[in-house]
């Protein structure tokens, strides 16, 4: 099988043959080792050195040179606003709180489609409305490492901090 063994990031990108696209949402744009599968059949093993965050317009480089697109997906997300700069600063922080993976925009805030948050964010001023759109959300203080929600169930050598959610 066809092995991809590194990525040439979207700005340093200049020429090559690019022979497929894959197209993943934001969970499997981390990766490091996965079998996957182009939009016009092409199979490969994508076979990285380290797990590695892949940005819509990356390519991913094959054994004989050629090259694979990638794609952000659309995904089910929840655009978050506020009437002010101060009142979106202070739902931010609200959303930092819970930990989850949020896109800050300049007028805005994306996160997962969440029927519970969408409901906070009311409850404090703000809107949430749901869109369609690629997920790309900010890679935090330790964007190089392994990172995930507290829902997923796996503890196996994680430490957790200790505060409060409310």
């Amino acid at each position: 099988m066809m092995r991809a063994t590194h990525v040439i990031r979207r700005d340093q990108l200049e020429s090559g043959e690019i022979v497929d696209r894959i197209v993943l949402d934001h969970g499997d744009r981390h990766r490091r080792r996965m079998a996957m599968q182009g939009v016009g059949g092409l199979a490969f093993l994508l076979d990285l050195h380290e797990a590695t965050v892949l940005d819509d317009g990356d390519a991913l480089v094959l054994d004989d040179g050629r090259l694979v697109w990638v794609e952000a997906a659309p995904e089910r997300l929840l655009e978050i606003r506020a009437a002010s700069d101060h009142a979106l600063k202070r739902l931010i922080w609200h959303i930092g709180n819970r930990h989850i993976p949020a896109e800050i925009a300049a007028d805005a805030v994306y996160i997962a489609h969440d029927h519970v948050l969408a409901e906070m964010v009311r409850g404090l001023g703000g809107t949430a409305e749901p869109v369609e759109r690629p997920f790309r959300p900010e890679g935090g203080a330790y964007a190089g490492g392994h990172s995930h929600g507290h829902s997923r169930g796996h503890s196996r050598g994680h430490a957790h901090h200790d505060h409060a959610h409310d």
